[in-house]
């Protein structure tokens, strides 16, 4: 199974999971919003030029994602750990 990356502000509460190697993190150049009413929240997701998935944005990711992903994402928050 590959690895993912995955950051999380807990005072943002959003989540990002990168769907790309950790050293190249190319720029989105399309980004599809997920209908909020559909997915109960604001999920968003990124394409490159090509039309590949880089990574998902996930607002309210605490209801969203497992507690597990959220544990062991990188904290991109400035609040104690």
């Amino acid at each position: 199974m590959a690895d993912l990356s995955v950051t999380y502000d807990k005072k943002a509460n959003a989540a990002y999971i990168y769907l790309t190697e950790p050293q190249t993190r190319p720029k989105a150049a399309r980004v599809y919003p997920c209908d909020p009413i559909e997915t109960g929240g604001m999920i968003n997701i990124d394409f490159d030029e090509d039309g590949r998935v880089l990574g998902i944005e996930v607002l309210a990711a605490s209801s969203k994602l497992p507690r597990y992903l959220l544990d062991v994402a990188e904290r991109i928050d400035t609040e104690d750990v």
